[in-house]
This record gives structure tokens, sequence and C-alpha cells, in this order.
């Protein structure tokens, strides 16, 4: 019985843990695909503190964590789960966090000092996925800021301690920063940073007395991918409505300044203008078509109600067109922007009042025809531009070139210094004329003694050949003499040579003759002496000169018979047995 009580028990546990696995499996088993994260709401826990959003594990409410792709399992009795794409921020966007949790911010701070407190943090998302629990943060996406080759930007903190005046902020304080940046991509979060996109390089201004003043600004984007170039027109657009709106500000103000006081009351008067103004211009944003790129720009107008007028020395009224070549250098325009504000405002604010003050100044020493004869208005160029230069350089503005490009005189004048400056002319082109002439019969008759010089060396060169070549055949003869003398010469020598060497090889010849001869005599001699008696010397020279074919032998003759000994003892001449 025992036995079969424990068999229970452990069949028991066995239904209930597959029971409890089938459950887990079929009923708290859920998966987060990729790209997307699980909110979780515990229906169960412990209390969370007063005014919590978000409560951590254990606690009741929805949780601050948020699950990653995955498989889990969760008790859908004590968890409500709810799955929602992850935040993803694309290639040349920015995403600023706004928190809903934490501390409250200081009194007047728009940017939380850190996470810990509720409030839009400082720092942004880049490129990438993110998985913030949307309960408790919002991702609000914008365009990172693409500064284009050409231009620069000019940072400006919007939070903070304001800096000094005329001084540059430091970080953590109000203000325009005094390091720029660079053409490039940058993420930053334009509710902690505002950038103002300037441009460097040469511009240019240019004054009308019928139109007012235009400024030119060329657009110099130039970069190999569509989806950069994209973001640098989304950056000049920005930059281009805050222009607008600062323009038309600068209008209302304007109208608004147009009522002035008399010494009888206040009245309403509209102040009087010697010419309409041209009307303010500014190019339209740059767009582009769905699916495409922004096309290129070929430049960005500003139109300025100003010109160049002014009374000459001699009392007439004297309006010309001008234009004026600039350049903002990239170390300087920090700190031009904190003093008078974006180019155009800059163009107004510096540029053109100085234009106007020195022209007046230095066109009122002029008398009116010095502007239309070439050396007076040359001049008036140029003591302007001098001018121009030498101030605007105090304000770290540099100035190229200031060009007069058209003058407006008064006609009565006008006609007659052109018909006088014209009759000036017309007799200058007489005597030029003359002086022409004159220069061609010189001309005539130092060319016919151009053609007799040339026929005279002509001649004196021909005769300089024959001579030439005359001395030089000469020359060759008298070389070709003396190599044949030479060549004879050195044929004797080695004739000479080569008789003394055949007496030289006759006698060598002879000498060894004899020298081998005694020799073999010598040696004949001496087997003579060592064979000891005259008649073995003639025995060897008999054998030596017998068939070496032939063998003799010697047989020894003693006790006994010829035929007996034939087999015996024999002797070899040559000694062998």
């Amino acid at each position: 019985m025992k036995k079969i009580a424990l068999f229970s028990i452990f069949l028991i546990l066995v239904l209930c843990v597959a029971a409890y696995g089938i459950y887990l499996w079929f009923f708290c088993r859920f998966y987060v695909a990729p790209g997307c994260m699980a909110i979780v709401t515990a229906k169960s826990g412990d209390d969370p503190k007063a005014g919590e959003l978000l409560v951590e594990r254990g606690e009741k409410g929805i949780w601050k964590e948020v699950l990653p792709e995955g498989r889990y399992f969760l008790d859908p009795v004590m968890y409500d789960v709810d799955i929602v794409p992850a935040v993803t921020i694309p290639i040349g966007k920015v995403g600023i966090v706004t928190s809903k949790i934490g501390k409250p911010l200081p009194s007047g701070e728009i940017i939380a000092p850190d996470k810990s407190y509720q409030g839009v943090w400082r720092d942004v998302l880049g490129p990438g996925t993110y998985r913030l629990n949307p309960q408790g943060y919002r991702v609000d996406i914008a365009d990172a800021i693409n500064i284009p080759i050409g231009y620069v930007g000019v940072v400006t903190s919007q939070t903070g301690k304001p800096a000094p005046a005329g001084e540059f902020a430091i970080l953590g304080s109000q203000g325009v920063f005094k390091d720029i940046l660079q053409p490039g991509l940058y993420y930053i979060n334009p509710n902690a940073y505002q950038v103002n996109v300037i441009e460097i390089g040469m511009n240019q201004v240019s004054m009308t007395g019928r139109g007012g003043s235009v400024i030119e600004l060329k657009n110099k984007i130039e970069t190999a991918s569509d989806a950069l170039k994209e973001m640098s027109y989304n950056t000049l657009n920005v930059q281009l409505q805050q222009r607008m709106k600062s323009k038309s500000e600068t209008m209302s103000q304007m109208a608004t300044s147009s009522f002035v006081r008399d010494e009888e009351g206040v009245r309403k008067v509209q102040k009087e203008k010697r010419m309409k103004p041209a009307a303010p211009f500014m190019a339209p944003p740059i767009t582009a078509a769905p699916g495409k790129a922004a096309a290129k720009p070929q430049e960005m107008v500003y139109n300025i109600s100003s010109f160049v007028e002014f009374p000459s020395r001699d009392g007439f009224r004297i309006v010309m067109d001008m234009t004026v070549e600039f350049e903002l250098l990239p170390e300087n325009v920090s700190k031009i922007y904190m003093l008078y504000g974006d180019l155009p405002q800059v163009v107004e604010k510096i540029i053109l009042p100085q234009i106007l003050s020195i022209s007046r100044l230095k066109g009122s020493t002029y008398k009116a025809q010095d502007f239309i004869v070439g050396e007076g208005r040359e001049t008036f160029q140029n003591n302007l531009r001098n001018d121009l230069v030498a101030t605007l350089k105090e304000k770290s503005i540099l100035i190229h070139n200031a060009i007069i490009r058209n003058v407006e005189i008064p006609q009565n004048i006008l006609s007659p210094i052109q018909d006088a400056s014209l009759a000036r002319e017309q007799n200058l082109t007489n005597f030029s004329l003359q002086a022409a002439a004159k220069i061609e019969a010189e001309l005539n008759a130092q060319t016919g003694m151009i053609e007799q010089k040339r026929q005279e060396v002509e001649q004196e060169t021909r005769k300089l050949v024959a001579e030439i070549n005359a001395n030089q055949e000469q020359e060759v003869r008298r070389i070709a003499a003396r190599t044949d003398l030479e060549v004879a010469r050195i044929q004797l020598e080695r004739s000479g040579i080569d008789a003394k060497r055949e007496k030289l090889m006759g006698e060598t010849a002879v000498k060894v003759d004899f020298i081998q001869q005694n020799e073999i005599a010598q040696g004949t001699r001496r087997k003579a002496e060592a064979l000891g008696k005259p008649g073995l010397m003639a025995d060897m020279r008999l054998i030596e000169t017998l068939n070496p074919k032939l063998e003799v032998k010697v047989i020894y003759a003693g006790d006994g018979t010829l035929w007996t000994d034939l087999k015996s003892g024999t002797l070899s001449i040559d000694g062998k047995k």
C-alpha cells in the first residue's frame, strides 16, 4: 500500500508539472519580433510611490523596463503585455527625447540638467533603434544639421545663465559660442542649441539707383551623395525661413517708426523718400520633388532698399550703381554674428552704411565731370575701395573690390561734358592718325632698308659658305695625305719587325735541333759506357730495331741435349721468364 501511495503522489506531481508546462507554453508564452518592444503592466505587487508613472519589477503598474525582441513567459492573469514598434531614427535625423518621469525642472529651465529630471534631454538620439517606454518618454524626430561646403555654423546656446554682453558664451551658459561648426553632419538638439548657417568666402552686394541694393550669395553645395545634398538644402531652408522672418520683423519696425513728432503735437506723417524703394525679395525655399533629391539653386538674392546718392562738389545730384565684393573669414564669423547678426543684417547694418557714408564723403569732393572722365572716376573708385578696406577690416570684414558700374548725372551737364569729351577724343584721334601715317612712312623706309640689308647679308653668306667649303675640302685632302704617309710608315715598321721575328725563329730552331742532337749523342755515349763493351751497344741497337712482336729466347745448353732442355729453362730478352 505504501508503494502504491508513493506512486500515486509521484504521478500527481508529474501531471501537475505537465499541466503547468502546458499552461506556460500555450497561455503565458509571447514573442517580441525584431524592431519591436513589449510594454508590461503588472496587475499585482507592491504599491509604487505617489506620482510615479513607471515602476520597477515587483511593483504594481507599468514597468519602466521594456522587453526587447525574444521569447518571454508571463502569466496573463497577473500581467498585461502590449507589443509596440521600437523607436527608429533614420540617417540624417535626430531623436529629441522628452521625459515624463523624474524630478521637476528648476524654475526657468527648458532643458533637463540630466536624465533624472523631467523635460527635454540635452543629448539627442542619433540614427539607430531605441527602446524607450512611450508611457514615460516622448521621442520627436527632427532633421540633423548638415553644413555644406562654403558655409559654417554659428552655435547659440538657448539655455543657462546669459553670457556678459559682448562676450562669447561658454559651455553651460546662454549666448553665442566662439567655436564654429565646419562643413559636415551634426546631431544637435535644436531645443538647446540654435545653429545659424553663414556663408563664407566671396559674396557681393550690388547697389543700384533704380532698384535699391541686392545681396547675391552664391550657392556652394557640392556633395557626392544625394542624401547629404538634400539634408544640406533642408538646413538652408531653415536658415532662409529665419532670414525671411527677420526681414518681415524689420519691415514692421520700420513701418512703426515712420510716425514722427513735431512741435504742435503728435501727428502721423509718412517719411518722404527720394524714390520708391524696391520690395524686399528673398529666394524661395529650396524644395525637392517627391522621391528625388532637391534641385541645386543657382543663387540666393536679398533686396535692401538702399542706393548710392550724393551731391557733387559743384552741386549736382550723382546716383551711381556700385558692386562691392566682400568676404567673411571662418575665424571671424562667430564674432560678427554675435555683434551684428546674420549675413543680410551684417550687410544692412555695417557694409551698406559704410558704403553710403564713404561714397558721400569722398564723392562730394569731386566735380560732376570727374565721374564722366575715366581718370577721375578711376581715382574715386580706388579711394573708395581703399577706405572701405581699412574701415571694415576693423570689423573683421574683408573687402576685395568696389566697382562703379554706372553713374547717373543730370543731362544738362552731361551733354556738354560728353560733347567736349568727344571733341577732345576726336582731336586725339586725328593726332593719332597723323602720327600713325608718319610712323607708316618711316616703317616703309625701314622696310626697304631691311630688304637691302637682307640681300647683302645673303650675298655675304653665300661667299662665306663657298670659302668655308673650299677650306674644308683642302683640309680633308691634307688630312688624307697625312693619313696615307702614316700608314706607309707603320707598314715599314711592321715589315722590319716581321724580318726580325723570322730571323729569331730560324736561329731558335737551329739551336733547339743542336741541343736535341747533342743530348742524344751524350745519352748514347753514356749507354755505351754503362754497358762496358762496344759490342754490347751494337747488340742493343740491333735488338731495338727488331720487330716488337718477335720473341727471342736464350736457351742454356748445359749437361744434356738441346732437345731435352727446350721445355725447361728459358730466358727472355727483356728479362721476363
